[in-house]
Order: C-alpha cells, then sequence, then structure tokens
C-alpha cells in the first residue's frame, strides 16, 4: 500500500513525539535502574519502537531516528555527530529490521490482523535481540566508556524485552478497558 504525502507525515511525526515523550517518561520512572549509558533494565520505548514500526513500517523507523538523534546529540552521549547518527539509526532500523525478517519469514498479514502471542514474542525476541546487539556492537565501536561488553548486550537485551512486554500489556489493558466503557 503506498501511503500518501500527509500518511507518511503523519506516521513520522506521531513516530517522532510519542517516542520522544516515551524516553523521557522511562527516563524519569526508571532512572534507579540505569545499568550503564543507554541500557536500562527497563525500557519502555523498545516496546514502542517496534510497535511503531510494525504499524507504521518506513515512516516510523525514520521518525524514530530522527528523534533518538537528537536525544542523543542532546542528552547523556558524547556529542560526536558520527556516534550519535549510529545510536539514532540503529534505534529507529533495528526493530525496522527485525519488522522485515517477520514479515519475510512468518506467516504475518501487513495489516497484523493474525499477529498471535507466538508470533508476537518471535517479533519481540528477534527486535530486542537486534537492538541490544547493534547497539552494543556500536559503542564498542565509538569507544564508548563501559559499553559493549556481553553484560551491557545481556541487560540492554532484558531491558528491551520487559519494556516491550510492559508496554504492550498496557496498550492491550487500556484496549481492553475503552471496550467496557464504550459498551
Amino acid at each position: 500500500m503506498n501511503k500518501t504525502l500527509s500518511e507518511w507525515s503523519i506516521a513520522f511525526f506521531v513516530s517522532a513525539l510519542t517516542y520522544g515523550a516515551l524516553f523521557y517518561v522511562n527516563d524519569w520512572l526508571t532512572s534507579n535502574l540505569s545499568y550503564g549509558l543507554g541500557v536500562n533494565w527497563i525500557y519502555l520505548p523498545a516496546g514502542l519502537r517496534l510497535f511503531l514500526t510494525l504499524v507504521f513500517a518506513l515512516p516510523g523507523a525514520i521518525g524514530i531516528a530522527v528523534i533518538s538523534f537528537l536525544i542523543c546529540w542532546f542528552g547523556y552521549f558524547p556529542q560526536d555527530l558520527i556516534t550519535c547518527l549510529g545510536v539514532g539509526l540503529i534505534s529507529g532500523f533495528a526493530p525496522y529490521l527485525a519488522r522485515l525478517f517477520v514479515m519475510t519469514n512468518v506467516p504475518l498479514a501487513s495489516d497484523l490482523s493474525n499477529l498471535s502471542l507466538p508470533k508476537l514474542i518471535l517479533c519481540i525476541l528477534i527486535y530486542a535481540f537486534l537492538s541490544s546487539g547493534l547497539h552494543q556492537w556500536w559503542f564498542a565501536i565509538r569507544g564508548l566508556d563501559r559499553t559493549g561488553d556481553l553484560n551491557h548486550f545481556l541487560v540492554m537485551f532484558i531491558g528491551d524485552v520487559f519494556g516491550t512486554v510492559l508496554l504492550i500489556a498496557a496498550i492491550k489493558y487500556g484496549l481492553d478497558l475503552l471496550k467496557k466503557i464504550n459498551r
């Protein structure tokens, strides 16, 4: 399905704004659960990354990449253009790569109408593995202090899985609650 410029722009901005907002909410809620630079035991925005790229595809990935670059540039990372570009690209395109992998290897409708729990778990695990692995590889390549090792990878993987499961559970609970209210 080809998106119009208007639909593409809306998907881009919704992705960028919601991801940016949830990033700062997560930072506020889980600041005591930080393991290291860019690594958290619970990372709710991971779930939003996956959700936005499953729903919006490329515009979602680009929106996440742009806002992640800006968060990195104006945040805790060194103001190094190459490092921040890499972080932004990995943040936006790791879930997109997971989406592409799942869509080509698992019978999943483009509108996600047949998304089942086993397929969702597979999406979450593939995404968390790609995201954690690529981020930690990039952190090691860029020589960021105390990053890029197996411990950081494992904590980031766990944080991405927990964050994704918690966010999806919250979305599901919210949708169920809306259905009850609208009856």
